[in-house]
């Protein structure tokens, strides 16, 4: 269980990733960026989720070239964008955010979104298998995929996703695709905890977090990972960053876990996986 921001889970190859993370979507690319990821560093997280469709890769690199931590220490998530799906233009896609990043390898990388109806996402995933054979990224995996998705991968290629990266809010509970996650070792981690800020205000989470003298942000996440879910909160204030990861010194009871997760109405704020192919 994660007791500190160091805390990792282990990944069915054996790599170990921390279970709190940074997330920089929608973080600008420059200055806001940079203070951002060199405020988590500094708080002492080691995981950083950023991707090409993020446009500030370099921002990213430049935090962590900045930092006193040295880049072994830290755990480098980036994505491939729909429009480089394919094997030979996936490749490219790698090469350019490591030249961004200013690293020559990632501790992670995903294919962004399935894109069903682009129908390239079996082809991409080969893509990420031979980097990972070839020693260029240390874990491979998926964003946004369900389990048909998964299901294609794992009946037509070598190597099962080492993580799955999806939408994942006391709202949306995703409890089918993360019971199948389990079953093959596939760690799911959640993207948008908060439902970007659309929980704060709910009245049952609010009570939990008064009585544990913590925020409802806080409360959120700590159920994340009592429910074993990696998680990337987004923030590009300092205060807020270290809040949010001031979350190892309470515990939600059974009960309490029980009422979060009984918030769920499949309520989606990002798109339906099966429907997005935006390039």
């Amino acid at each position: 269980m994660a007791t500190s921001l160091q805390s990792t889970t282990t990944l069915h190859n054996g790599v170990k990733m921390p279970w709190l993370g940074l997330g920089v979507f929608l973080v600008e690319e420059g200055q806001e960026v940079v203070s951002s990821v060199k405020a988590a560093i500094e708080a002492g997280y080691r995981s950083i989720d950023t991707a090409e469709l993020y446009a500030n890769e370099e921002g990213v690199g430049q935090a962590i070239a900045e930092s006193n931590v040295p880049r072994e220490e830290l755990f480098l998530t980036s994505k491939v964008w729909n429009n480089h799906q394919g094997y030979e233009s996936t490749i490219e896609a790698f090469e350019e955010s490591l030249r961004k990043l200013g690293t020559d390898y990632l501790d992670l990388y995903l294919i962004h979104w399935p894109c069903p109806g682009i129908g390239k996402y079996v082809e991409t995933w080969k893509a990420l298998e031979q980097l990972y054979k070839d020693g260029r990224v240390r874990a491979i995996g998926v964003s946004n995929f369900n389990v048909s998705h998964l299901e294609d991968i794992i009946n037509q290629c070598e190597i099962v996703p080492m993580v799955n990266q999806v939408e994942y809010h006391p709202r949306l509970t995703q409890t089918e695709l993360h019971e199948f996650c389990k079953k093959h070792q596939i760690q799911l981690e959640a993207w948008s905890p908060l439902m970007r800020g659309g929980l704060l205000e709910d009245p049952t989470i609010n009570e939990i977090a008064n009585k544990y003298g913590k925020s409802t942000a806080q409360v959120i996440l700590r159920w994340d990972l009592q429910n074993e879910v990696v998680t990337i909160p987004k923030s590009i204030k300092a205060h807020r960053i270290q809040e949010n990861a001031d979350v190892f010194d309470f515990e939600l009871t059974e009960e309490e876990m029980g009422k979060i997760s009984a918030l769920n109405q499949d309520e989606r704020i990002g798109p339906d996986p099966d429907e997005f192919n935006r390039l």
